[in-house]
């Protein structure tokens, strides 16, 4: 089993013309390649972030021609491509799903997530949303396996529900990806904070590649695509810009800090029960 990974994840500002969204992937996945990473990873919802995904007729099946752009690009490079999310189609008129595809070096899809929690807020005077209008929810918690180590896939909301990673930690993941799209108004106190708490309490790398920047018709993204380590530090954070983050997932070190803090091992989930009121 190899215990080193060479990693890359891209920050892109993603707008609404889905064909130059793709061609700058496929630019960023070339470079990833030339930087030596064995994997890339991929913001949320980089195909499209704009207007109405539904009435732009954004969604596809997958596999389709996006997801088999992406699949030739991971044969044509023998590297591992984690496609942020993309908008999939659904049977349900008016509405899609916000999916994660990874595909292996052969170009093999090996995993398929769709987005469990749906961004329902209002933030009254900064920040309102209901991707349940337009988005189905998953409801399936998936792992996949690169180079012998278990990843576990989530989606930018589901950040803020930590029992997810429990149970993609407690499935064995080393590994978590969060792609995102996070607003500026929340990531600004948000961001780093529950990304490094995910990292820590489930002693994972977590991989959070993410959009930057403004799009249409008035949003504003907060950037800072990260890479923690399992003892919560940053070992890489993106700029303002477009680009890639680069680092070197250590499994050694990984397994270091679980064995000599081992709070995954002391859980006590008998404890964790629903316990009577006293009368």
């Amino acid at each position: 089993m190899a215990q080193g990974l060479r990693v890359a994840v891209a920050q892109m500002n993603s707008r609404d013309d889905k064909a130059a969204n793709l061609r700058r992937a496929e630019a960023l996945i070339d470079e990833a390649a030339a930087q030596g990473a064995r994997l890339v990873a991929f913001p949320e919802v980089f195909d499209y972030l704009g207007p109405n995904a539904m009435t732009a007729g954004i969604p596809e099946p997958i596999p389709g021609p996006l997801t088999e752009r992406l699949a030739a690009k991971a044969r044509e490079h023998g590297i591992y491509v984690h496609a942020g999310s993309v908008h999939e189609q659904s049977d349900v008129e008016g509405k899609c799903y916000n999916t994660t595809v990874l595909f292996d070096p052969n170009g093999e899809m090996i995993a398929k997530y769709r987005k469990i929690h749906l961004f329902d807020i209002d933030l009254t005077g900064h920040v309102s949303a209901n991707e349940s209008g337009t988005i189905l929810p998953g409801n399936e918690v998936v792992t996949a396996e690169i180079d012998g180590h278990t990843v576990g896939l989530a989606i930018c909301y589901d950040l803020r529900f930590p029992e997810l990673f429990r149970l993609l930690a407690v499935a064995g993941a080393e590994v978590l990806f969060l792609p995102a799209a996070f607003t500026m108004f929340t990531g600004k106190d948000h961001w780093h904070v529950l990304l490094r708490a995910r990292a820590i309490e489930n002693q994972c790398y977590v991989l959070a590649p993410a959009q930057i920047g403004p799009h249409e018709p008035e949003g504003q993204c907060y950037g800072h695509s990260m890479i923690v380590d399992p003892w919560g530090v940053v070992l890489g954070e993106a700029p303002n810009r477009e680009g890639l983050v680069v680092a070197d997932l250590d499994f050694d070190a990984l397994q270091g800090i679980r064995t000599q803090l081992p709070s995954l091992m002391n859980r006590r989930p008998s404890a964790y029960q629903p316990q009577p009121v006293g009368v």
